[in-house]
């Protein structure tokens, strides 16, 4: 692990020493820097679950990815920096608040050498989530801007909710303390690749946190959200996806990606 090679690309001059500020600082660099996005699944790009294929594909070649990729990679940085870190199997809720298979997503329970009593919840590749780690053994809402989390034990799963102000909680995703490492994530991530009933095969998009906001670009719209308010525009053509991706993600042309405009 080249870790300035890796901190560079963050864009971080901030504390590398193994503390929970570091940590914060860290995911929310991350965030902003690294997109989440599913453009490889759509350009025949084989999505290789090891250290050295992910940092190949998200520092040198200045890509994004999501999560078995974000928070794999995240992982070890992690403790290249001297962090202790586990890989967590979650089930993702749906929008009916069903919840979908292990491994379903990846996320990371972090600690820090200073404080190993004081168990961070830490997630880069979850989309528009929590930006900052959360307290994991808190069970009192955690509030990051105009968002309030939550992690309360149900049956044998911990549960993460969230709310917007003056909303209702919804689950995000329900996860164990079990630890996993990446050969426990193939098969799901096959499926997320390859599956005509996963989401991510549906269409090409790209997302990412901004210092007010977010960006994303889901097929031909894109979509900004700046201080609450959100905006959305159809984008022309191919050409302008290319143009935005570089522009607005720092992301080169994608090799033999299909064409976005052909699916109108």
């Amino acid at each position: 692990m080249d870790v300035n090679h890796y901190l560079r690309r963050l864009n971080y001059t901030g504390p590398t020493t193994p503390t929970a500020e570091t940590l914060r600082q860290l995911q929310l660099a991350h965030l902003q820097m690294v997109p989440f996005e599913n453009l490889s699944i759509h350009s025949q790009e084989p999505i290789v679950l090891n250290d050295d294929a992910l940092f190949e594909k998200i520092v040198v070649k200045h890509r994004g990815g999501f999560c078995y990729e974000l928070n794999g990679l995240f992982a070890s940085l992690l403790r290249s920096l001297g962090f202790e870190v586990t890989m967590l199997s979650a089930r993702v809720a749906n929008d009916a608040g069903e919840f979908g298979p292990e491994f379903d997503h990846m996320t990371l329970l972090v600690t820090a050498p200073d404080a190993p009593q004081q168990r961070w919840l830490a997630d880069v590749g979850f989309g528009d989530s929590f930006n900052e780690p959360l307290l994991l053994d808190v069970r009192e809402e955690q509030v990051q801007g105009d968002h309030a989390y939550r992690i309360d034990p149900v049956e044998d799963y911990l549960l993460l909710s969230n709310r917007a102000a003056g909303g209702d909680w919804q689950p995000e995703y329900r996860f164990t303390l079990e630890p996993h490492e990446f050969p426990d994530y193939e098969e799901m991530c096959h499926f997320h690749q390859t599956s005509p009933q996963s989401h991510f095969t549906k269409a090409p998009m790209c997302s990412r946190l901004t210092k007010d906001g977010r960006i994303t670009l889901s097929g031909m719209r894109f979509i900004t959200t700046q201080r609450g308010v959100r905006e959305e525009r159809e984008v022309l053509d191919q050409a302008e996806v290319n143009k935005l991706l570089w522009e607005e993600f720092g992301i080169p042309q994608v090799s033999q990606m299909n064409s976005l405009s052909e699916r109108r």
